[in-house]
């Protein structure tokens, strides 16, 4: 829960209460059955707000991480999902676990640490960097699934997406072809929502991307994190 949401509630509590005093100051006895029910209403909304959250799991590389943005802590495209998530007052937290330059090796051996806490929905985002350096296809695959086997090992009522990938055509339309069927083929394999190419509407469209031409600018983030909603809101459910 942001620290801005929670300035708020004590900002909505505190006027409630005001209120409430002046109720009872201007109808006397009237007022104390209004009072009463006030209470129990605040009460009940407290404990609804410190109810335990579920863990929302962002696993990935800089694409996760916000890599470029000036502010990723509210523009990486797993915040601008936190955000809609506690608009929508639904009971979960979301951690982002991006890492810059991350391959899926290094997610292999970096994951057990992070499932030292509980996650109740994990969404796996990492495969491109394996691609831009031509990793063998296998290799990607093999340690994707390595990681998936640990969550589900640790976890096994977590629930899984996958977040695809694809590479530019010059790394050749044989290794890119593989390389984009790897996601599908391990979704399917362990009953994984897909979102087919996280960069759908992104990837290529120089406005949407820092000078690099490879990692979104802020509004691109936006409709990243609209194309991993479209999959993720069901989920949640």
């Amino acid at each position: 829960m942001s620290a801005l949401y929670l300035l708020n509630m004590n900002k909505i509590t505190l006027t409630g209460i005001l209120l409430t005093t002046l109720t009872i100051a201007g109808c006397g006895n009237s007022g104390k059955t209004t009072n009463e029910h006030t209470q129990a209403a605040a009460t009940e909304t407290a404990q609804t707000d410190s109810a335990p959250k579920k863990i929302v799991l962002f696993f990935g590389d800089s694409l996760t991480a916000g890599y470029g943005l000036d502010d990723p802590a509210n523009d990486a495209f797993p915040a601008v999902i936190s955000h809609k998530i506690d608009s929508l007052k639904l009971p979960y937290k979301v951690v982002n676990a991006g890492l810059s330059g991350e391959t899926t090796a290094g997610g292999n051996g970096r994951i057990n640490w992070l499932l030292k806490q509980k996650t109740d929905v994990f969404i796996l985002e990492l495969g491109a960097n394996d691609g831009l350096r031509g990793i063998p296809v296998s290799e990607t695959a093999k340690n994707l699934q390595a990681i998936v086997d640990k969550v589900k090992a640790k976890y096994p009522d977590a629930k899984l997406v996958l977040l695809g990938m694809q590479v530019p055509p010059n790394m050749g339309a044989d290794y890119a072809g593989k390389f984009k069927n790897v996601f599908p083929e391990l979704a399917k394999k362990n009953n994984m929502a897909l979102v087919p190419f996280l960069l759908q509407g992104v990837g290529g469209v120089p406005s949407l991307n820092q000078g690099d031409g490879i990692h979104p600018t802020a509004q691109g983030a936006k409709i990243v994190a609209d194309n991993v909603w479209g999959v993720l809101k069901d989920v949640l459910k």
